[in-house]
């Protein structure tokens, strides 16, 4: 359908951004008005305690009414991409934040010039708990910030770095072409469709059509995905950090050994993955299946029929166990309150997310499908974002709310296990069986399929620092080698499977895959002890959504019950994947 055709109430409402768009684009001259009181900041920060609480202050404010404006901007943006008022929007908006942020590179510089004793006698006043958190958290960064004149340059270099990224994104998205399928011109959205058809030839010609338009580009992206690594180790580099890992992980206070653990669990647990995948082989009545044939699933698809009111519904059951107040917030969001874009419409992307802020409702867009089991699965995933989201903004400043990454991964996957124990427990066998089978494929694609990228990062990103030449033969080759590791001797490569490397966009954004094997990990540990538990283990879990960003991930996670510094976690998680196992298998033999 077209936008406007939509009914209202299956759209979000974004009036608590901006009532319009005439009041965005007002707000927005008055916010690049505000630079030049942004300019005579520039020396005074650290002058006296008046001078520091009203830099501070005044960095607020401009941030939060940035963060208000950007969702604005973005939000309509994606449900309206063929809209030239909402495309022209979202440019003016861009241009506005580069100016603030050019504006702001003297801030950091002279926030960690100022002497500790000062600074923290300025932290002592009360007017200024607000800013005791970010205050800490950003002069960690200290021996990192370089001088105002090297902070600009590199400000001014950032789109230049940004660029092997958008780069790869144009070609991957526009000018690959992979041909048709049965007349259907072949793209990454449908690939996934054509890639489960239970026709085998279908598969196939998906899968060598795919790959063939990498193989004709491929000494081309792999020049780009270098400079991409390039990239990443001059910034560690200028900055002073030891790699481009620990550049990385230093904003979290990650310690490298969440990272390697990972790595070390899973590589353990390969007997348990080739097993699934022998499993897979005997569910298409083979001994060994090809790369193109892992994407069915151990039990073919259930036909199911759940509208978008009755999808809440199951919802509203499967999160009680976290409460009241977390049930009734969230079933009121997802209808009532209209914090979703429910249905698609011509111009609107692809996919879901969860994009909350400070200020405004915690927004979910989606692309519901009534006969798509999935489509209840992703809303509850985005629920447990933006009630994530929500709480965070409750319990904390703006300067001190937004959590990490790291720990977002673990509010949605913590939902997805409710939903998945909730649907074990009350549907038929047939149900029951394509929901483990489901959650196994689940668990494969985001606990081993994310460390096995992450593992590939680790490896191109230490032998570049260390002079290795990225060429496309490398790339292959360190590829191939994993490939060959993780599937095991059931699943058969093609030659071009190994192009694989090339078509990944998170790995322009590095070291970022390990974070959603990490978050199953600890969501799995966390949804074991809430539903095993009592009061005690969902007051924990709760607390940890309310804390946001006033701690640091581990801390966070360790005081919900889970310690991500140790093995365990990801071994209990293996472990987990065993016992699904096990149940596909007795399942299977009722």
């Amino acid at each position: 359908m077209e936008r406007n055709e939509q009914k209202i109430n299956d759209t979000w409402d974004l009036s608590s951004l901006s009532v319009s768009d005439e009041a965005f684009l007002r707000d927005l001259k008055k916010l690049e008005k505000r630079i030049k009181e942004i300019k005579a900041l520039k020396g005074t920060i650290g002058k006296d305690s008046d001078s520091f609480h009203n830099a501070l202050c005044l960095l607020r404010d401009i941030l939060r009414e940035l963060e208000r404006l950007s969702s604005y901007a973005f939000l309509k943006y994606s449900v309206d991409s063929t809209n030239a008022t909402v495309m022209k929007n979202a440019g003016l908006y861009e241009e506005v934040e580069n100016k603030i942020s050019e504006a702001l590179s003297f801030f950091d510089p002279e926030l960690m010039a100022i002497e500790d004793e000062k600074i923290n006698a300025y932290l002592k006043e009360r007017r200024n708990r607000e800013f005791v958190r970010y205050v800490k958290k950003s002069r960690r960064f200290k021996e990192h910030i370089l001088s105002e004149k090297e902070e600009r340059l590199l400000s001014l270099y950032s789109p230049v770095g940004s660029s092997f990224q958008d780069t790869f994104q144009d070609m991957n998205n526009i000018d690959l072409d992979f041909g048709e399928i049965n007349g259907e011109k072949l793209t990454h959205s449908n690939y996934t469709k054509f890639i489960r058809d239970e026709n085998e030839d279908i598969r196939r010609e998906a899968y060598t059509k795919l790959y063939a338009a990498y193989e004709r580009n491929r000494h081309t992206l792999a020049r780009i995905y270098s400079g991409s690594v390039k990239n990443d180790i001059f910034r560690a580099r200028a900055r002073g950090y030891k790699s481009s890992l620990d550049k990385a992980l230093f904003p979290d206070r990650i310690p490298q050994a969440v990272y390697l653990n990972l790595i070390e669990e899973v590589h353990k647990a390969f007997p348990l993955l080739h097993r699934y995948y022998q499993m897979k082989a005997r569910s298409q009545g083979k001994e060994k299946i090809m790369h193109y044939d892992v994407y069915l699933s151990l039990e073919k698809d259930v036909k199911v029929n759940y509208s978008y009111d009755e999808a809440v519904s199951i919802i509203s059951d499967t999160v009680k166990v976290l409460g009241e107040d977390y049930r009734t917030t969230l079933v009121d969001g997802l209808t009532k309150e209209r914090w979703v874009d429910r249905y698609n419409n011509r111009g609107k992307r692809s996919g879901a997310f969860s994009a909350g802020g400070y200020t405004g409702k915690p927004y979910i867009m989606m692309n519901y499908e009534d006969a798509v089991l999935d489509s209840v699965y992703t809303l509850i995933h985005e629920g447990g974002h933006s009630m994530h989201t929500y709480y965070s903004v409750r319990n904390n400043p703006f300067m001190s709310y937004n959590y990490t990454i790291f720990e977002a991964e673990v509010a949605s996957t913590f939902n997805e296990s409710l939903l998945t124990d909730h649907l074990i427990k009350n549907s038929d066998d047939k149900v029951r069986k394509y929901i483990v089978a489901k959650h196994l494929d689940d668990i494969v694609a985001t606990l081993f399929r994310q460390t096995m990228f992450a593992e590939y990062e680790l490896i191109v990103h230490e032998d570049a620092q260390k002079g290795v030449p990225l060429t496309i033969d490398y790339l292959r080759s360190t590829y191939r080698k994993l490939l060959d590791e993780y599937f095991g001797e059931a699943v058969g490569m093609l030659d071009v499977s190994d192009l694989e490397a090339l078509r990944i966009p998170h790995f322009y954004t590095a070291f970022y895959t390990y974070k959603y094997a990490t978050g199953i990990s600890a969501a799995l540990a966390l949804s074991e002890k809430v539903l095993g538990g009592g009061e005690k283990e969902r007051n924990d879990y709760l607390a940890f959504l309310k804390s946001g960003g006033s701690e640091y991930p581990i801390n966070a996670l360790k005081k919900a019950g889970v310690d991500m510094s140790r093995p365990e976690p990801v071994r209990s998680a293996t472990k987990h994947f065993e016992g699904m196992l096990d149940l596909f298998e007795s399942l299977n033999q009722n």
